[in-house]
């Protein structure tokens, strides 16, 4: 008689085989893993910079791969590093971060992170180069990395006190524009062609309406818009998306929808583009009718 029972089929199903299973999609690729975006963080305060990084690292798809306490590090790290986008304090010591700014715009996408709201300064950061102007204290850390990923993308982010300074300042240039008697000479027609590109730096394109000179100032009266709507006509012309004007305007995303649609429709457009060329009047016939 056998010690141990008969093992029965459906016991000798239940064992486990010892050969090893292949895997059916062991020679398919692999997707490689996305490279993280690599910031360099540059500020005076310590403090700052280290929750900075923190936050940023927290994230798997941003990696901080220096940090800078002056101007003068900060050129050094990102010449060193290359990375996709530099934040920069204004005020620090030895070389402040507006003196750097041309030099680390050259090399990667600069965005300002600081406490200074003053509107010169705001004015000057974007003359020289900067990508984005953020106030502390005007934008949540989820806006912050939003920053970051649309920064690398090539579109500009400012908080509403950068973006008051950079509205204040496209209708001071139209004003002056509006009161010009005279035909502009063709290094006059330059000088306004690379000061509107540096406004702008996430709109470029709308500069080469201007190589031919300065275009004659437009009756904005004909197009009928209220005075939200030609408030939210100038920030989509200065290159601000949707959530940028409504945090700018203190109204929801529904909201600039809402009015974007209104003012398509009174501007004759189909796109943010067009409606701009036809209210900065780079449109061909705009600044002697609709076109």
């Amino acid at each position: 008689m056998n010690a141990h029972p008969a093992t029965t089929r459906e016991e000798a199903a239940a064992v486990p085989d010892d050969r090893t299973t292949p895997d059916p999609f062991e020679d398919f690729p692999q997707p490689a893993p996305a490279t993280p975006l690599r910031v360099v963080v540059a500020d005076d305060n310590p403090v700052v910079r280290a929750g900075l990084t923190a936050l940023l690292s927290g994230h798997p798809d941003i990696t901080v791969v220096a940090e800078a306490a002056d101007g003068r590090a900060a050129w050094e790290a990102t010449r060193r590093h290359r990375p996709d986008v530099v934040l920069l304090d204004v005020r620090m010591p030895g070389v402040d971060g507006l003196s750097a700014l041309p030099h680390l715009a050259g090399i990667a996408p600069v965005v300002m992170l600081t406490y200074s709201q003053e509107s010169e300064t705001v004015q000057e950061a974007l003359r020289r180069g900067a990508s984005g102007y953020l106030v502390h204290g005007e934008f949540t850390a989820d806006q912050l990395i939003a920053a970051v990923r649309d920064i690398t993308a090539g579109r500009a982010h400012f908080t509403p006190t950068a973006a008051g300074a950079l509205l204040a300042r496209l209708r001071q240039t139209e004003g002056a524009t509006a009161h010009a008697q005279d035909a502009p000479t063709a290094v006059e027609s330059a000088t306004s062609s690379e000061k509107l590109s540096q406004l702008q730096p996430d709109v470029r394109q709308l500069s080469s309406g201007w190589a031919g000179g300065r275009p004659a100032a437009v009756d904005r009266s004909r197009f009928q818009l209220s005075t939200r709507e030609a408030e939210i006509m100038d920030l989509i012309a200065s290159g601000m998306t949707n959530r940028q004007i409504a945090a700018t305007c203190f109204i929801s995303e529904k909201t600039v929808k809402n009015h974007i649609n209104r003012i398509f429709a009174k501007l004759h457009s189909t796109s943010r583009a067009e409606a701009t060329a036809k209210w900065l009047g780079t449109a061909p016939g705009t600044s002697r009718g609709m076109g």
